[in-house]
């Protein structure tokens, strides 16, 4: 993206992920009831969507079993840790609550460093140390499928009852390790000006941006 507005061209479309389909099915199913788009297609709709790891058969087997009200055929061990996030959160300890609220916070900031670097936001060296250990550990897609910057009630529980546990714990220590070795993340070298030579750096670069979209 960053490297696309740069140069002035369309940015990159994404190859994979769930298709425009997939998403109307799922919500429709949600908003009318299952039976508006049937069994088949919202089990393709789950899958393209990739929850759970599961696949098209996992999720035609267990809606399936769902309408029979038998038990269903594939292991949920995980959907079942993770389905009823509320309930988590209620039974949590106060430390553990603060911990994974701490965590999260952290994690909110580390990945909109991340995504502004696509938006022309002016690069530091702490900056790229940072993405580079989110890099170094595979979590960028990770993280971004949990923060959410304006997240609903359910979402806020959710995004706790994942960083109670790993991977996201352990990120957060990793991350706020590296920003305690270089803390200057809004420091361009050599401006000495610090944080509002970094402002308006960034500000010239977006209205440059605004320019070139209007000609």
């Amino acid at each position: 993206m960053r490297a696309a507005l740069e140069a002035g061209t369309d940015a990159p479309v994404e190859a994979e992920g769930p298709d425009t389909t997939s998403m109307v099915d799922l919500v429709a199913a949600i908003g009318l009831g299952v039976q508006e788009v049937g069994a088949d297609a919202l089990a393709e709709a789950f899958a393209a969507f990739g929850m759970f790891g599961l696949t098209v058969e996992d999720w035609a087997q267990m809606l399936g079993a769902a309408e029979r009200g038998e038990e269903p055929p594939v292991d949920w061990g995980l959907l079942e840790r993770h389905a009823d996030a509320v309930s988590v959160v209620r039974r949590a300890r106060d430390e553990e609550l603060v911990r994974a609220r701490t965590v999260l916070l952290g994690l909110r900031s580390f990945y909109a460093l991340y995504v502004m670097h696509g938006l022309l936001m002016p690069d530091t060296p702490a900056q790229a140390a940072l993405r580079q250990r989110i890099d170094e550990l595979d979590m960028f897609p990770f993280l971004d499928h949990v923060i959410a910057i304006s997240p609903s009630p359910g979402q806020f529980a959710e995004s706790l009852t994942v960083c109670m546990e790993p991977p996201f714990d352990y990120l957060s220590e990793v991350l706020m390790e590296q920003l305690a070795k270089d803390s200057d993340i809004f420091r361009i070298p050599g401006d000495e000006t610090g944080a509002v030579g970094f402002g308006e750096k960034w500000m010239h670069a977006m209205a440059e941006l605004k320019k070139a979209g209007r000609w």
